[in-house]
Parts: C-alpha cells; structure tokens; sequence
C-alpha cells in the first residue's frame, strides 16, 4: 500500500474525538482505527504492536546496527477536530497542481483560492488532496499517521536500513487536551522523539504556547420584561461586558507569530445564566500569567459593579511551552537538523501556535519537537495536504533512522 492508498483509507475513519466525553479514547472511531493499524502493523511483522485500554497503539522495533545507540521514537495523534464535521469525507486528488483557484464544491461555492490561502502558491506541481468543501480532510494527524506507518513498511521489508531501536505510538484525543494522559513513558522506550503533527515540512516546530482554558459562568436575573426595570441583570448583556473588558486586540484575528490571545471559542445563555469558553495562549510565561489575571480583573470588576457573585471564573492549566525541556538535550534537535542538511532540505524553526503532544510529553522527560506531514489549514473544510510532501517526509524519517 502506498502512503496516498494508506491515508485515504485512514481518513474513511471518522474519529473526531468527543470533549463531553470523558472516557478513554472519547469516540469508537478512534479505537476502530487503533485496532485497524495494530492488524497492519502485525501485517508487517511487528507482533509487539497493541492498543491499550485507553486507546493508544504501542510498537517498537529492535535495533539492527550496533553502531546507533539513541533510541527514538515517532508519534502522531489518532483523532480530528470536534470543530467540524469528519464524517463521510469525500477526498478529490488533484495531480501536478497549477497554482490556479481549486473548485472544492461547486453546488455550495467553495473554493481554495491562492490569493487567500496562500500557502497554496509553495505548492505549485504537488499532487495535493483537498475536500468536497463539506467536512474536514483529517490531514490532522492522519498524514502523520500514514507517513510513520510507510516508514515502518520500509524498513521492516528492507533489511540493507540499519537503525537503531525505533518505539512508535499513535494517541488518541489530542485535538481536546487529552492526548498523553494515559501515556505510558515507560513502555514508550525512547530517549527522545518527534510528533509528525505540523503543517509545511520545511519547518521544525520546537517552541509552542503556554496554555490554559477559562470557563465563565455568569448569574444573571430574570424578570418578566414589562415589569423588569432595576431589577433584571440580563447574563447575555454581562458576558458582552466581560469580553468587552479583555484586551480587544489580543484576539487570534488580529495576532500572529509569537503574539498570544484569547479566543472565545463558545458561548451560550440566556438571561438568567450563560456561559463563555476561552483558550488562553501565549509563549512568553510572563505575559501568559498577565493574560489569567486579566480574567481575574474583569471578574472583580463585575462583581463590584452588580453587588454579588454574578461572575463565577475557573481557569485550569492546559500545557507549558516545552522549549525549555527540548534545549536540555541537544541531541533531538541536531539529529533532524543534520538529517535536513544531509538531504539538502530547506528547513527553518517555527513557534507552534498551538499545542502537540509533544508539549507534555517533553516534561515527562521526553524530548520532542514537532514535524510538519504536509497538511495545511487543519479543522475545516480548507484543509489541505500535499501528498508529494508526505513522500518527502518519509525520505527525511528514513534517513533520520539511519546509521550514518
């Protein structure tokens, strides 16, 4: 099976994973296509290869080279975003893309237009798979998946690669935070690892946000309006006064790079109660905490003006920036770089603007940066992947695993 044949059939797989859901993985999507990849990797002789009671594939394989003695490890998340739509995708391959406006869905008017989508013109003479413009394309992280298993094809039916031990694990849940709860670093014997969950493969993603969430819960006061004067507080008008109080120009619209933000993200209610939802993000520490007190100011402010708790506030770290634990040990970033070099591949470091599972797994003592699979405009129905960059992926992974 080729990587293209390999992704589409992965993608056949609904698994967007499921926040209300607090069982492990939070969707039986995610599991029918744990349990499907343990089946192919069993195909290909790994037999150690097997899901956990809470979703995650494990597998490794031995050494064959004495000569490399880091062991390594390859990671990429099992579920798509809750955000939008991952069932029934109908992928359209376009071959030798010409830089021109793709026509996703023509009943609908939804187009990929360069101009807008500019990442579009890097991708000029790549064969690329987009959407029908009605659901996502599960790029995320399922061109990472179908990269780390072409790999493990080819090493495991070409013995002339010698390598050093290889763990790989596949996660579920980890578009809702949850991806390395139940990991298991022990039985994921690796010294370092690499997440294969970015966007353009030219980038190395080693630095990502500070995050946390916030939940807003406002208290309002319902009276019938025709006898509602001095007494009604309508929580809908409150939760307006609330964003209203956070920085209006700290809004993932209006940032980029290492800027943070605050994204209100949901919010419902009516005039008795309602409810805000945000993802706090940023980089730098330092303003990261400024941001959480920020909340706590409006807070404050509110429950002032109208004389009682009307704004009830919890916030709850999510994950740090792991660059700080990658930059402890050298090894995992000069291995890729110099595999880069060696291939003559352009490369650059990025900031993630965003998370991985790398974050958390790198402060449980495993460093690992991010990879980019060739996918573009992840959690909706722009997204994108260049199948001719997933090739290229798979030539960097092999090379990476090498003895040099």
């Amino acid at each position: 099976m080729d990587i293209k044949e390999r992704f589409l059939k992965y993608i056949s797989f609904n698994t967007q994973s499921d926040e209300a859901n607090l069982i492990s993985p939070s969707s039986k999507g995610q599991l029918d296509l744990a349990s499907y990849l343990v089946e192919e990797l069993h195909s290909l002789n790994i037999k150690n290869a097997h899901v956990d009671k809470f979703g995650i594939v494990y597998a490794s394989i031995d050494a064959n080279s004495d000569k490399i003695t880091d062991k390594i490890g390859f990671i990429s998340h099992l579920d798509t975003s809750p955000d939008y739509s991952g069932e029934n995708i109908k992928p359209c391959f376009i071959k030798d893309y010409d830089g021109k406006i793709i026509t996703l869905n023509k009943m609908l008017n939804v187009t990929l237009n360069p101009e807008i989508f500019e990442t579009l013109q890097n991708n000029i003479h790549d064969d690329l798979i987009v959407t029908d413009g009605t659901t996502l394309l599960g790029a995320d992280d399922k061109a990472g998946i179908a990269i780390i298993m072409t790999l493990i094809e080819i090493l495991m039916t070409n013995s002339n690669y010698k390598h050093g031990q290889i763990s790989i694990a596949f996660t579920p849940d980890e578009e809702i935070g949850r991806g390395t709860n139940n990991f298991d670093r022990k039985k994921f014997d690796a010294d370092y690892a690499y997440t294969l969950d970015g966007g353009d493969i030219h980038y190395i993603e080693y630095e990502n946000f500070n995050a946390a969430s916030a939940i807003v819960n406002i208290h309002g006061k319902s009276i019938h309006p025709g006898v509602a004067k001095n007494k009604m507080i309508n929580a809908i008008l409150v939760a307006e006064e609330f964003n209203d109080l956070l920085p209006s120009e700290m809004v993932p619209a209006k940032t980029d790079g290492y800027q943070g933000f605050n994204h209100l993200h949901k919010i419902q209610g009516n005039c008795e109660e309602a409810k805000l939802e945000y993802i706090i993000r940023n980089h730098s520490k330092t303003i990261f905490n400024k941001q959480k007190n920020d909340f706590y100011i409006a807070q404050n402010i509110l429950n002032h003006k109208y004389g009682y708790e009307i704004i009830e506030l919890q916030i709850k770290d999510d994950y740090v920036n792991m660059k700080e634990y990658i930059e402890k040990d050298p090894r995992v970033l000069n291995r890729i770089t110099k595999t880069y070099q060696k291939l003559n591949v352009n490369y650059e470091f990025s900031p993630i603007r965003g998370g991985t599972d790398g974050a958390r797994l790198s402060v449980m003592g495993l460093p690992t940066p991010n990879l980019g699979v060739g996918g573009y405009n992840f959690h909706g129905k722009y997204e994108y992947v260049s199948v001719t960059q997933m090739k290229k992926m798979v030539e960097i992974l092999l090379e990476l695993c090498k003895e040099n």
